[in-house]
């Protein structure tokens, strides 16, 4: 699984990073809650383990920042706040466990594979609605605002990658990754090409843009 675990004391988080390292996780370790957004936010995960209090943005802050921003990888709690007043709010605030310090690194990992373990109860999704788009997944054809896009199998890839994280900012590594599976960055402009294409398709014919740039960071498809 690859793990965002923003704990601010260095010992604990050296101590988490270490261990699920050793577990076969990919494990990324951040001590500022506003830090531990932006990362959520760029990078897709299986896991976060948050600690409760951090500066910049409290956890629980962080995890209602990370469900607005419809981002559904489940969370632990790992704090030493341990009362059940504690727990319940941080269950309410969109945690799928509660952990109190101090802790055994196995009872974590316990945690996690039983986590691991649910069954994903979502319904196959066939269809993406994000504003006034509408991507069908069986037909794989797109509508804005009612107007059939005749796109080409690239961009609609593109195009679903995008409304699937909507509001995520997505840098062209990333989508390099996820619509070309290269892990390489090559010297083309392959990315800045679709995407330039697919604006002309989805925003250019209409009054609003959906699909922004953010530059010098990548793109987000925000409506």
């Amino acid at each position: 699984m690859k793990i965002l675990v923003a704990e601010d004391d260095i010992e604990t988080g050296n101590y988490i990073r270490k261990g699920l390292s050793a577990e076969g996780h990919t494990v990324d370790l951040v001590g500022d809650g506003r830090e531990a957004l932006t990362q959520a936010s760029l990078q897709e995960y299986d896991l976060f383990i948050i600690d409760r209090m951090m500066p910049g943005l409290d956890g629980l802050s962080l995890l209602r920042a990370i469900r607005a921003a419809r981002i559904g990888a489940p969370a632990i709690f790992l704090t030493a706040l341990g009362g059940v007043n504690d727990k319940v709010e941080g269950l309410g605030a969109g945690a799928d466990d509660y952990l109190v310090k101090p802790f055994a690194m196995a009872e974590l990992s316990a945690r996690i594979a039983a986590i691991s373990r649910r069954p994903n109860l979502k319904a196959e999704v066939t269809e993406l609605i994000v504003g006034p788009v509408k991507l069908d997944l069986l037909t794989r054809t797109a509508l804005r605002e009612g107007q059939a896009i005749d796109l080409q199998p690239r961009e609609f890839l593109l195009l679903k990658h995008f409304m699937e994280r909507p509001g995520r900012v997505q840098t062209r590594t990333m989508l390099l990754e996820a619509v070309w599976s290269l892990h390489f960055e090559p010297k083309t402009s392959v990315v800045e090409t679709h995407i330039s294409r697919l604006r002309a398709k989805i925003d250019k014919p209409f009054v609003v843009a959906c699909l922004k740039t953010l530059h010098g960071v990548g793109y987000v498809f925000q409506p």
